[in-house]
């Protein structure tokens, strides 16, 4: 088990489900990866919900707000990257071109956070930590492994986010067009080119979760209740992985790491 006691500023650092039904997903999730959890109130009839894997925290979940829930928004995985001040980097990203949602505001003793819509459309977050880092654990199955921004624009999207958080975008060394993002030296996720994208799809943030076996772990997704939109497919000599929604439409990808 790999612990994780601090991230690096531009890493991924938590994950959080704004769901339909709270309860669903949290059966869902703790059958598929044997998540723990933890429910936290947070107002009156509200619980915010942690899992953990193996005893470190691994992500959330929490009942969408009535107002996304009024405009149609499905369930969704939520994004959050670290950095040193949620602040300036909002203010940042501001002077970027991004749409700052929700302002820099606290979360108890926990940390400091912004929401923010990137210049073609994907919303994000900021995560300025205190008490609580984020993820604490990794190379783990069940954990976070990957993201990838499907964006209509990736080259000006790719600058934005290398601007922002100082990520180097490596091309593939293929003729895809899939640019690798790079955080301190360390490969973190990517942008596809838009013949990888579903065109019908919004700008978004997709999360790759990790298996040890996708065949195994979809065919068990899909026993839960859950919408195979992708089957399991072959990335030659970097794994293999599927596309699924939850049993609330919430869409993240399963991982299983190639083996030399």
């Amino acid at each position: 088990m790999a612990e994780v006691d601090k991230h690096k500023p531009g890493a991924f650092c938590w994950i959080e489900l704004s769901s339909t039904d709270q309860n669903a997903a949290k059966a869902f999730y703790t059958s598929l990866f044997s998540w723990e959890f933890q429910d936290f109130p947070i107002g009156p009839g509200e619980i915010y919900t942690m899992f953990a894997l193996k005893s470190r925290v691994s992500a959330a979940v929490f009942t969408q707000r009535a107002d996304e829930n009024a405009m149609g928004i499905p369930s969704h995985w939520n994004l959050y990257i670290a950095v040193e001040n949620a602040d300036d980097a909002a203010k940042r990203a501001a002077e970027l071109g991004a749409k700052v949602l929700a302002p820099p505001f606290d979360v108890d003793v926990h940390g400091r956070m912004a929401v923010l819509q990137d210049p073609t459309g994907a919303v994000f977050s900021v995560w300025q930590p205190k008490q609580h880092i984020g993820i604490g654990i990794h190379n783990e199955p069940g954990s976070l492994c990957w993201a990838d921004l499907n964006s209509p624009d990736p080259q000006a999207a790719g600058a934005f986010y290398a601007k922002l958080f100082g990520w180097e975008l490596e091309p593939a060394k293929d003729t895809s067009g899939y640019l690798h993002i790079k955080n301190a030296g360390e490969y973190i996720g990517g942008i596809p080119p838009l013949s990888q994208q579903n065109p019908n799809a919004p700008p978004h943030w997709m999360i790759y979760l990790q298996v040890s076996d996708c065949d195994a772990s979809t065919a068990n997704a899909k026993e839960l209740g859950a919408r195979v939109y992708m089957a399991p497919m072959t990335m030659e000599k970097v794994g293999r992985f599927s596309v699924i929604a939850d049993p609330t439409g919430a869409v993240s990808s399963l991982f299983e790491q190639h083996r030399a």
